[in-house]
C-alpha cells in the first residue's frame, strides 16, 4: 500500500506499506476546538484512526486547535513529532516542555521519512507552514490554512513531478465574522454572496501548476449556542466541485490516492454526525459573569506587552457581563476596537496567549472604530497580536524588525514580492470598506494571483 489518505479536518496520512506520516490530527469525537465552538462533524473510521495513531511521524502545521488539538495531542506521546522552523519556536518549546519527542524540520530542505516518502517544510511569516510531500513520484502540496506563500519557490520545486495534488482550505468563515455596527446591527460579510470555493481552489492550482484538487482543512461545524449561527456561512462541501475549472481534476475529500497506479482514487463512506447544539456554559462561559480586579490585571498585563501595537490604536474595550472595561493606548483616541465576550474564554485567551482562538470561535462580538477590519494596515490587530505576538513572541518594533528579517532571509527576493502583493491586497481592503462589492474586486483579485504566479 503506497499513497495518501485525507481524513478529518486537515489530516493527510502517507503510507509506504505502513503509515509513515500523519498531519494535523484532530481526532474529533469529544475533542473540540475554539472553546468548544467547533466540532468535527465527519467521523474518522476506526481503521483509519488506528493508522493515524500508529504513524511513525506526526507533523503539525501551526498552533490553531483544529490543527494541534490539545485533547487529541495526548494520543501522540509515542510518535516522532515534526514542526517547522519558526521565529520564536513556540510550538517546539511548548511541546518539548510537555515531554513530546519533537524535532524541527530544516526549512526548504527535503527530509526522507521512508524509501518512498519525503517531505519539505516551508514556514510562513504568519506562523503557519506548508508541507510538500513526495509519495513515490507524486507530489502533494499541503497548503492547509497558509495560502499562497513562496509560490514561485514551490512551483519550481514541484515542476519535475508528473502528478501534482493541491490540498487547501476553501472557506471564508474560519476567521472573525461576528462584526456589529455602532447601532448594534450585525454586519453580514459581503463575500458570502460572491465566494466560490471551487473557483478559489482552481486559482491556487493555476498559480502552482497543480492539476489535481482536494478540498482540505475545511471540515468543521459550529456547535455552541452562541456561535451556531455561523453554520449558515459554511460553504457546502457538495458544491465545491461546481467552481473547479475544466483543466483541473477534482478529487472528493476523504479519498485515498494510490501513488503506484494512476487514476486510482477511493473514497470511503464517511458518516456525518447530526449537529447537537451545546450551551456555552458547558465550556465554562457564562455571559453574565463579570470581571474582578485580578481579571482586569491579567487582561491589562497581556495587552501591555504589545509595545508596537499600542502606538497604533487609541483603545480596546471589553464588555463582559454587561459591564465595560477600557484599556487606553497611545494611538489616535477615536481609533479602537470593542469586544463583547464571556469572562472565562477571555481570561483563558490572555493567560495562554491564544487570542486568535477567540476571533475564530465567532461567539465574541466585535465593533470597529475608525478601522475597516482587524487586518487594517494602519493597526493590523490579527497579525500583530495573534501571529507575530502570541505565536512569534515579537512585541516591540525592534523585535518585529528581527521577526521580519528572519523570514526575509528564508525567502530571499520572493519575500518582497509576497509583501508587495499582500500589502496591495490589504490597502485595497482599506480604501474600499465593503471591498467585495467594489466593481474593481474581481480585477484586483486576478492581479493579486497573477503576481504570485
Amino acid at each position: 500500500m503506497q499513497g495518501v489518505q485525507t481524513i478529518g479536518n486537515a489530516t493527510l496520512i502517507a503510507y509506504d506499506d505502513t503509515p509513515i506520516l500523519s498531519t494535523d490530527p484532530w481526532m474529533g469525537g469529544d475533542h473540540y476546538a475554539y472553546f468548544g465552538s467547533w466540532y468535527l462533524p465527519y467521523e474518522i473510521p476506526n481503521n483509519i484512526r488506528e493508522d493515524i495513531i500508529k504513524s511513525k511521524y506526526i507533523w503539525f502545521s501551526h498552533g490553531h486547535p483544529d490543527h494541534i488539538n490539545h485533547d487529541s495531542l495526548n494520543l501522540f506521546k509515542n510518535n516522532q513529532i515534526l514542526v517547522s522552523e519558526h521565529f520564536g519556536s513556540r510550538i517546539y518549546k511548548d511541546l518539548k516542555a510537555e515531554n513530546f519527542n519533537i524535532s524541527i524540520l530544516k526549512d526548504r530542505e527535503w527530509t526522507n521519512l521512508s524509501k518512498n516518502i519525503s517531505v519539505m517544510s516551508i514556514s510562513t511569516k504568519t506562523q503557519d507552514s506548508i508541507l510538500l510531500l513526495r509519495s513515490n513520484n507524486d507530489i502533494f502540496i499541503n497548503l492547509n490554512d497558509a495560502g499562497l506563500n513562496s509560490s514561485k519557490f514551490i512551483k519550481k520545486i514541484i515542476s519535475k513531478f508528473k502528478r501534482k495534488f493541491l490540498l487547501s482550505i476553501s472557506s471564508f468563515e474560519a476567521d472573525m465574522l461576528n462584526f456589529f455596527d455602532q447601532d448594534n446591527n450585525f454586519i453580514k460579510p459581503a463575500i458570502s454572496n460572491k465566494f466560490s470555493a471551487g473557483e478559489y481552489l482552481s486559482m491556487l492550482a493555476n498559480v502552482l501548476g497543480a492539476k489535481y484538487i482536494i478540498p482540505f482543512s475545511t471540515f468543521h461545524e459550529y456547535q455552541r449556542d452562541d456561535s451556531v449561527w455561523v453554520n449558515d456561512y459554511i460553504y457546502p462541501i457538495e458544491k465545491v466541485h461546481e467552481g473547479i475549472s475544466k483543466k483541473h481534476i477534482y478529487i472528493k475529500p476523504f479519498s485515498f490516492i494510490n501513488s503506484i497506479k494512476d487514476d486510482d482514487f477511493f473514497t470511503p463512506d464517511i458518516k456525518k454526525k447530526k449537529l447537537e447544539i451545546k450551551p456555552s456554559s458547558l465550556f465554562g462561559d457564562n455571559w453574565t459573569d463579570e470581571l474582578n480586579i485580578n481579571d482586569k490585571k491579567i487582561i491589562e498585563n497581556y495587552f501591555n506587552k504589545f509595545l508596537s501595537f499600542k502606538e497604533k490604536i487609541g483603545f480596546i474595550s471589553f464588555i463582559v457581563g454587561g459591564k465595560e472595561f477600557n484599556l487606553k493606548f497611545n494611538g489616535s483616541k477615536d481609533k479602537g476596537i470593542s469586544f463583547e465576550v464571556p469572562r472565562n474564554s477571555l481570561l483563558t485567551a490572555c493567560k495562554y496567549k491564544i487570542f486568535d482562538d477567540l476571533l475564530i470561535g465567532n461567539f465574541m462580538k466585535t465593533k470597529l472604530y475608525q478601522l475597516n477590519s482587524l487586518y487594517d494596515p494602519s493597526a493590523d490587530f490579527t497579525h500583530e497580536i495573534c501571529k507575530f505576538g502570541d505565536n512569534g513572541q515579537a512585541y516591540s518594533k525592534d523585535e518585529l524588525n528581527k521577526y521580519n528579517n528572519y523570514y526575509a532571509k528564508k525567502m530571499g527576493k520572493e519575500y518582497f514580492l509576497d509583501l508587495f502583493a499582500t500589502a496591495s491586497k490589504d490597502h485595497f481592503k482599506y480604501f474600499f470598506k465593503n471591498y467585495q462589492n467594489s466593481k474593481y474586486y474581481e480585477k484586483l483579485k486576478k492581479v493579486y494571483y497573477y503576481l504570485l504566479k
